[in-house]
């Protein structure tokens, strides 16, 4: 199966930027219970998360190639546009100023308030619990990264370099998280969510319209097109948004 130039790097891109975000949400957890209870059980946490993620993937990746092509792509397709929905709705918001910006030093900080209240509460089950949160982060927001890079590579021969994408921008946070010890609050999460609500919900039509046989115009060229309709209307509902008359529901 032939990959279109025009297909690849955006879903490069989309993986990259989309697992930029939840590493980075799961990297401030794990610094949090490495600041509260020390590295050994956040370490071994993080560990226990990624080798399960490991087998879900070993587990469930040989099912792909069972199920129809035609089926594939209209299933991941739906799935895709609610996620990336999703993503670009709170962008959106957050841009707007409906709601406020998602702060990783905000959430750093309430993190290792909860696990100092829990230690001084039990103190000899916090490394479990500490542990546990350093598992669920991982766990939960690598299972996010796995379904993105399934729902943008499967279906078209892209499961390499969307995983490609999400192994650098995962390798990247950890290794700046290790040399910092510190939250990336710098990272500027709302534009990378609102970037990958649009590029997600782009490659969700597009594979929707594959599932059920468009003739897209342009061929794969037409997820670019898509993209551009995405930010354009999203910029738009910013605009909308901010007019002090407009009510937006939260």
């Amino acid at each position: 199966m032939t990959v279109s130039l025009a297909l690849i790097w955006p879903a490069i891109t989309s993986a990259f930027l989309a697992s930029l975000v939840e590493a980075v949400e799961a990297l401030t957890i794990v610094l949090a219970v490495a600041t509260v209870r020390g590295w050994r059980p956040a370490g071994l946490g993080a560990a226990a998360g990624l080798v399960l993620l490991v087998l879900i993937v070993v587990v469930l990746g040989p099912l792909l190639d069972i199920v129809p092509l035609r089926l594939l792509q209209l299933t991941i397709g739906i799935l895709l546009l609610l996620f990336g929905m999703r993503w670009l709705r709170k962008a959106i918001l957050r841009s707007a100023g409906v709601i406020p910006l998602h702060n990783e030093v905000a959430a750093f900080a309430t993190e290792t308030a909860d696990l100092r209240r829990q230690s001084r509460q039990n103190e000899t089950r916090l490394d479990w619990l500490a542990g546990l949160a350093s598992f669920k982060a991982v766990l939960l927001e690598g299972l996010e990264v796995v379904f993105i890079v399934i729902a943008v590579g499967a279906g078209r021969g892209l499961l390499v370099p969307a995983s490609a994408g999400a192994f650098a921008a995962c390798l990247l946070v950890a290794g700046t998280g290790f040399v910092v010890h510190r939250p990336l609050a710098r990272v500027p999460e709302n534009t990378l969510k609102f970037a990958v609500g649009v590029m997600l919900s782009a490659f969700g039509v597009f594979w929707v319209g594959e599932g059920i046989d468009v003739a897209w115009p342009g061929e794969d060229l037409a997820i670019v097109g898509l993209m551009v309709l995405f930010l354009a209307v999203a910029l738009g509902a910013v605009a909308l948004a901010r007019r002090p008359h407009v009510k937006v529901l939260q």
